[in-house]
This record gives structure tokens, sequence and C-alpha cells, in this order.
């Protein structure tokens, strides 16, 4: 990890508990990846996990809000939610919080696939 700031070496080491975690620098901030997959981001030093139709509702619960940035002066909704920061230092509850964003990740995977494989079957 190659010019990475105190906070995100921080995150890693905390995420590398639980999985192969690295980190790649990225539009200013930083995607954090297990095996190729993004499942995180970085931006401001705050931590958004990946979030889907499955595991959405626990952020939403916890109050955490979607990750948005602006682009040609319209904002855009990601489907990275900010991960509450009582979870981070909750070594139980992180590693629930980040199993479920790596699912969502891999389930985001597996749903871009099916879609670009029926592009060559129509």
């Amino acid at each position: 990890m190659s010019k990475t700031t105190p906070f995100v070496i921080s995150v890693v080491h905390q995420f590398q508990r639980f999985a192969p975690v690295t980190a790649r620098a990225m539009f200013g901030g930083y995607g954090l990846y297990v095996e190729g997959l993004m499942f995180a981001l970085i931006a401001d030093e705050q931590i958004y996990l990946k979030a889907d139709g499955q595991n959405q509702a626990m952020f939403i619960e916890a109050g955490s809000t979607p990750f948005i940035y602006d682009r040609k002066d319209r904002p855009v909704v990601m489907s990275y939610y900010l991960l509450p920061s009582s979870i981070f230092d909750d070594v139980d509850q992180l590693r629930v919080w980040l199993e479920s964003a790596i699912h969502a990740a891999r389930r985001n995977r597996s749903v871009k696939r099916t879609k670009s494989s029926s592009k060559f079957l129509g």
C-alpha cells in the first residue's frame, strides 16, 4: 500500500483480522478489496460498506447514509453505506458488517456476470 494515509492503514489492519483486505487509491479516496472484489470504500476518512437489497435495511436501521458524490452538477447515490462508528471497535459486530458487505459485493458481481452473459445469448 504505497502513499496511503494513516487512517487507511489503520482500517486495512483492522479489517485484515477477518479477511485478506487490500486498499487501492481511486478518485481521491480508496477502494477496499477482498480477492479482487471491492466491498468497501474510504472517502474523507469515512468507511462505506457495500449494500444491496439483502443487507441495506441493517444500514438504514442503524441510521447510516449512502455515499453520494456530484457528477456534472448532479448527485449520484452509490450502493455503499456509512459504517456506524460504534461498529469499528466492536470486533464481533464488525465481523458481521464486513461479511455482509462482502456477500453483497459477491452478489453484485454475480448479477453483473449474468447480465453480461445474457447480452451474448439474445
